[in-house]
């Protein structure tokens, strides 16, 4: 058994290797980026601190970078006073952001806290300071649409679904709002990335139960039916903790990955997320390494060697936890 364990080790790592020097690219996804100029987060960025300062190295070698922008950047509309918190990020903080991550995932349930019509503000502010967006837009058909990167010659979708309320603040035919998580959708919308010639298609669903450490049936339920879809990974946030993770038809599911820029918690679980580094070509994706970080009081990340997230080989059957040397 000790000898199967090592010859399956040593085909994994010469698979890896072939791959080394043609067409892979390496993504990067981060989970919650909350830069809100009430927290703690924004007024360290105001007084001239950088939050991304001790990860900006370990992101740059990344080919895209891609997080989950939290909150409003507009000037317009009034906080939701229904929510127990309404969160805003100042322009100042958009550049902060822009200068490390080429791509927000917009569909979550803080960047509709000013309204629809600031939503349309956000995106237009964070595509002017250097971010694309995806998940959300000035209609369903918007919302609905990939993202699509030509990287190394494979071309990258990427969709990005709510699953938490406010349900209310979906987008629809006429007005502007996010993607809600359908699974008919979803499967129409796979199809259509597919249709406008993306190679990989991965999906990041903003959903779960906050500050549960393990994915429920209908989070689980909802991956396996989008894989099924036709998508090629599976890449989710929202719970403000990292969850568990699997392989199901030979495609990598992480249900979350933790906050990454955040403040306001004490458990050592919400201060605590995972730097997610996806390698794929065209065949889909052929590696997952993890670098987890804790959170500072400042609410910005740290790289955390000692820890260890999910590593995975597209050979292995199934994934399992990093080595330390991997984390470093």
């Amino acid at each position: 058994m000790r000898f199967l364990t090592i010859l399956v080790a040593l085909i994994s790592t010469l698979y890896c290797k072939a791959y080394a020097q043609s067409d892979v690219s390496t993504l990067a996804f981060v989970g919650d980026v909350m830069l809100a100029e009430t927290e703690a987060t924004g007024k360290f960025l105001a007084a001239g601190g950088d939050p991304f300062t001790h990860v900006r190295r370990m992101l740059s070698i990344a080919n895209l970078r891609v997080a989950n922008f939290e909150s409003s950047a507009g000037t317009r509309g009034r906080a939701d006073l229904k929510k127990p918190f309404s969160f805003r990020a100042s322009q100042q903080a958009l550049l902060s952001f822009s200068s490390v991550f080429e791509v927000a995932g917009l569909a979550n349930n803080h960047v509709g806290d000013y309204g629809r019509e600031d939503l349309v503000e956000t995106i237009d502010s964070l595509n002017r300071a250097g971010s694309i967006t995806f998940g959300g837009g000035r209609n369903a058909a918007q919302a609905h649409r990939a993202a699509i990167f030509d990287l190394k010659g494979v071309k990258v979708a990427l969709l990005g679904y709510l699953d938490f309320f406010p349900r209310w603040f979906t987008a629809t035919s006429n007005m502007p709002g996010v993607a809600w998580l359908d699974e008919d959708q979803v499967a129409l919308d796979i199809r259509q990335a597919r249709i406008d010639h993306a190679d990989v298609v991965i999906i990041v669903p903003h959903w779960g139960v906050e500050h549960e450490l393990m994915a429920n049936s209908h989070q689980r339920r909802l991956a396996r039916a989008m894989i099924d879809a036709g998508a090629d990974a599976i890449i989710g946030g929202h719970p403000h903790v990292v969850q568990d993770f699997e392989i199901y038809k030979d495609k990598p599911i992480i249900y979350s990955l933790g906050n990454f820029v955040f403040d306001g918690f004490e458990d050592d679980d919400s201060n605590t997320g995972w730097v997610l580094f996806v390698k794929l070509d065209k065949s889909g994706v052929i590696e997952i390494k993890t670098k987890p970080i804790q959170i500072d009081s400042n609410g910005s990340p740290w790289p955390q060697s000692q820890k260890r997230g999910p590593c995975w080989y597209k050979s292995q059957i199934n994934m399992t936890l990093c080595s330390i040397l991997d984390s470093e």
